[in-house]
């Protein structure tokens, strides 16, 4: 038998995980444990880079000149030391 741990969540956590497992035992039609619910949390976890958004961010021409205009004049306060 496995080696198994015992850990306390609270009900708020404990009802969305039973959530989560639910939706995934849906999309892989087949039963789905809290164990196997966590691993695929987790899988996902530390897979997203700040590149891997790249583009998500939709913004018009005016939007993006009025954030690089205010980042202008805020770099033109700064004084080197």
């Amino acid at each position: 038998m496995e080696n198994t741990k015992t850990i306390k969540i609270s009900p708020k956590v404990y009802a969305e995980l039973k959530a989560f497992t639910s939706i995934l035992s849906e999309r892989l039609t087949r039963h789905v444990t809290i164990n196997d619910a966590l691993e695929d949390l987790l899988s996902h976890a530390h897979k997203n880079k700040p590149s891997d958004f790249t583009g998500a961010w939709v913004m018009s021409d005016e939007e993006e000149k009025e954030i690089k205009d205010s980042l202008k004049e805020l770099w033109s306060t700064w004084k080197l030391v």
